[in-house]
């Protein structure tokens, strides 16, 4: 067991960069640390994290511990619940982050979007009405069910380039519906 002036004399030597002093630092008193983190974090995993980040703080602020006759203990154990109680208040804001933030977004389409394409199906129904037909078939077949343009022109009975002529002029005639 290591005593309170061992303690001591490690932090003064971590203070001056000695990795070996570090090392037995923690040694001697990662177990106390290691519970006082899961103490307030009640999450073994996260308390495996805020001892790590225990340590590092020490590593970079051992030049900070003065002796003033308190146990150096002390002093490791308010570091180690301090960095605990920080890891708690940002667990909890972030989950009140995500209780504000609401529902996810649904991936079906709200009432106003369904109203907008019924609203927009009608009219296209209505536009493909006042084509002839046969072409309104051609089209719907061509651009609905993939139908190429050979298959409508053996379909139909005409050549290769009417079909595509019909489709152009069907198109055409119904962007100028749509956009009326």
């Amino acid at each position: 067991m290591t005593n309170r002036d061992d303690i001591e004399e490690l932090i003064a030597r971590t203070s001056l960069g000695d990795k070996a002093a570090f090392g037995a630092l923690y040694d001697a008193t990662s177990g106390k640390l290691f519970a006082v983190c899961l103490s307030v974090l009640k999450n073994r995993a996260e308390a495996e994290d805020a001892l790590q980040d225990v340590y590092l703080r020490i590593w970079n602020k051992a030049d900070r511990y003065l002796v003033t006759g308190h146990s150096p203990m002390t002093w490791l154990i308010t570091v180690a619940r301090n960095l605990s109680i920080d890891r708690l208040r940002a667990r909890r804001t972030k989950d009140l982050d995500l209780e504000s933030a609401g529902p996810l977004a649904e991936k079906r389409p709200g009432p106003e979007a369904i109203s907008i394409a019924s609203s927009q199906a009608r009219q296209i129904n209505a536009c493909f009405d006042e084509l002839q037909p046969e072409r309104a078939q051609a089209l719907r077949a061509a651009y609905l069910d993939g139908a190429s343009y050979q298959m409508l022109a053996d379909h139909f009975d005409v050549p290769l380039n009417t079909m595509r002529t019909w489709l152009r002029r069907s198109l055409i005639a119904l962007k100028e519906c749509m956009s009326r």
